[in-house]
């Protein structure tokens, strides 16, 4: 009898961090401004994540990075695949500079986010990495800006859309959640 209960404990404890990290992910992503689209990404990183701030904005920066090089290698395939207007082609190359951009500051967050630690440059490290992501958001945008021409053809225009909005979206709430960690 005594085994049974020390055997239901032990699968109790077991289970209880998951539970704690997985409830910490939701609410944390219920404060942003995406919240299905942050549970969906990070919820699967629970038992990695746990219950900390920190970790929980390096793997939104790392899932965000991991979406924009995705992204890019999509729309690198479909300008290939597709034919072209001029015009068609220009705005994709424009938007695949912006989108290896914000890969590469979303590359350097991640590297910066591994290295901070508290101290005297905390502050200015983590408004550092804020800067970085926002200017990949920026980027983000600036990509699908190159497809708002109406005459644009429908197709690319909504799938280009679709898919950096993604990756805008997935920037966000990393920056959310790098600011959350800043300001403890």
């Amino acid at each position: 009898m005594s085994q049974a209960i020390l055997a239901l404990l032990i699968f109790t404890l077991a289970i209880s961090p998951t539970r704690s990290n997985t409830h910490f992910i939701h609410k944390s992503c219920n404060s942003t401004l995406y919240p299905e689209l942050c549970y969906l990404y990070l919820s699967r990183f629970a038992t990695r994540i746990g219950t900390s701030p920190r970790l929980l904005a390096q793997t939104a920066l790392a899932a965000t990075l991991s979406n924009t090089r995705s992204t890019s290698r999509k729309l690198r395939t479909y300008s290939k695949t597709h034919k072209l207007t001029k015009r068609e082609a220009s705005a994709m190359k424009d938007c695949l500079e912006e989108i290896e951009d914000s890969a590469y500051e979303l590359h350097i967050s991640m590297v910066e986010m591994g290295k901070v630690r508290s101290g005297s440059d905390f502050l200015f490290n983590m408004n550092s990495i804020e800067t970085w992501v926002s200017a990949a958001l920026t980027d983000d945008d600036t990509c699908t800006d190159g497809f708002s021409d109406r005459h644009m053809n429908i197709e690319i225009r909504t799938m280009v859309h679709k898919h950096v909005s993604t990756i805008s979206h997935l920037a966000s709430i990393a920056l959310a959640f790098v600011n959350n960690y800043a300001n403890g």
